[in-house]
């Protein structure tokens, strides 16, 4: 038996933050992971690689369609399947690497092996070569992640139908994909695929694309991606999807309950993901789950047993990177004695297309939902200077307030580097500055923030000084 102050399980980016922090909290720190490759999914088969695959397919986009308006010719351009994925294998392995150097920096053990709780106490861990140990920790932090779902009659097979881990190291550049889903990972996969020249198909059961943010995102990003050759079919309930050897056919129900049948070489099933708690010995703890398979915690993010937390995709809220680190800190924190505070509405979301999707906050759908008044700034980048010098005019910055006290109660962005743009509105509605005092400070001139200002400027009813 070996004791550790804090054992984590899951090194994905909510368990190694916790151990980082733990370690440099003085706490002896174990981290246990079951793969070979620290980092969970969003280092090794989620967030990294798929960001890799979208710069290196929106270099070539560019190459093709926007060169020449700037004056650049090229005698041919080729996508190199090999390249195309090793760079993307590269990428990871550099990520893999830094997170090895924090563990060894910070003196943190890692235990390569599946964990399993045997009482409310005490973890077995056993690794691939069948050895076991078992380690006992003052405090524990599962931080196991999630893990893809599908949906009825879809049965993923990861050779025809795949999830978004077999997408980011396909065998071959297909000539057709059909995905299931509209949401994040399927309108970013969409976009790797119909970027080199694959015919994309989405099925979306909402009526709009991405539809748990605000819907003039999905309205807007959906025209986006249309106009790039996407086929996109919303409002259409898929029924079953079939590996026919060399290709899927996939049967859905169109807005008129019509069996429409499709066919394509893929079929990616892109539904959401849910809680991963196989294998965790939970049933031998007081540890319950909710309805939908995720951890059941309190306020401090404790489970019901007083030395064991959970982070991230294993409990509720929205399953993003940045939510599971902003509660490793928070829970190690805690736990250290101090005070700290998440404001989960605050979180923001992204959607890496291009132009990339952002927002922070209320809806406008929310806000009207709860008879909540407000006011409505909207900025078009075909108006921004940087926009047109870029060649970067799609999109649009959107702010919502609150009409008597000038309170920021959402911001929603569509357009080029909305992912960075988004952090300025995440920091004007923590530290409460107004949609007015948002207006006052100097905004550098040409730049994509300015199309924020001037959203600012027209919420706080001053009115746009480009416009």
């Amino acid at each position: 038996m070996t004791n550790f102050d804090m054992i984590v399980i899951g090194s994905g980016p909510g368990g190694y933050t916790a151990a980082i922090r733990a370690a440099q909290l003085g706490y002896k720190t174990a981290i246990v992971e079951k793969y070979p490759s620290l980092g969970g999914t969003c280092t090794n088969v989620g967030c990294i690689p798929a960001k890799a695959l979208l710069d290196s397919t929106e270099h070539y986009h560019n190459a093709l369609t926007k060169f020449k308006n700037f004056g650049i010719h090229l005698d041919s351009v080729r996508v190199d399947r090999e390249q195309f994925f090793k760079r993307k294998s590269d990428v990871v392995i550099q990520n893999v690497a830094g997170i090895n150097f924090l563990m060894k920096k910070n003196k943190i053990t890692v235990i390569y092996g599946t964990a399993s709780f045997l009482n409310n106490e005490d973890i077995e861990i056993k690794d691939v070569a069948g050895s076991v140990q078992t380690v006992k920790g003052k405090y524990i932090i599962i931080a196991t992640g999630s893990k893809p779902v599908s949906i009825p009659n879809v049965p993923i097979d990861k050779e025809r139908i795949i999830t978004s881990t077999e997408a980011l190291s396909l065998p071959e550049i297909p000539a057709s994909m059909a995905i299931i889903g509209g949401g994040v990972i399927g309108v970013e996969m969409a976009s790797v695929y119909a970027r080199i020249g694959v015919k994309v198909t989405i099925i979306e059961y909402a009526d709009r694309l991405i539809p748990t943010m605000d819907q003039e995102l999905g309205k807007e990003l959906q025209k986006i991606l249309a106009k790039n050759g996407i086929q996109i079919l919303v409002s259409q309930k898929v029924q079953s999807a079939k590996n026919n050897g060399k290709d899927v056919t996939v049967n859905f129900l169109d807005k008129d309950q019509s069996v429409q049948k499709l066919n394509a070489d893929y079929c990616l099933v892109a539904v959401g993901r849910g809680p991963f708690t196989k294998g965790l010995g939970l049933e031998n703890t007081r540890i319950e789950l909710d309805e939908k398979g995720r951890i059941l915690t309190n306020a401090k993010l404790e489970t019901t047993l007083e030395n064991v937390f959970a982070i991230g995709d294993v409990i509720k809220g929205p399953m993003l990177a940045h939510k599971a680190e902003d509660e490793a800190v928070f829970v190690v924190e805690t736990i250290a004695g101090s005070k700290p505070h998440i404001k989960y509405n605050l979180i923001p979301a992204v959607v890496y297309t291009w132009p990339e999707v952002a927002s922070v906050g209320a809806t406008e759908e929310e806000l009207i939902k709860n008879g909540i008044a407000y006011r409505k700034g909207k900025f078009p980048f075909t108006a921004s200077g940087r926009g047109r010098a870029a060649g970067d005019t799609e999109g649009f910055s959107k702010v919502l307030s609150d009409p008597r006290y000038g309170e920021i109660l959402g911001v929603h962005i569509i357009g080029a580097r909305a992912a960075d743009l988004i952090g300025q509105a995440v920091i004007n509605m923590e530290f409460e500055i107004t949609d007015s005092a948002s207006t006052t400070i100097s905004y550098a001139h040409p730049t994509y923030s300015e199309t924020l200002k001037e959203a600012y400027l027209i919420a706080s009813g001053k009115g746009s000084l480009n416009i």
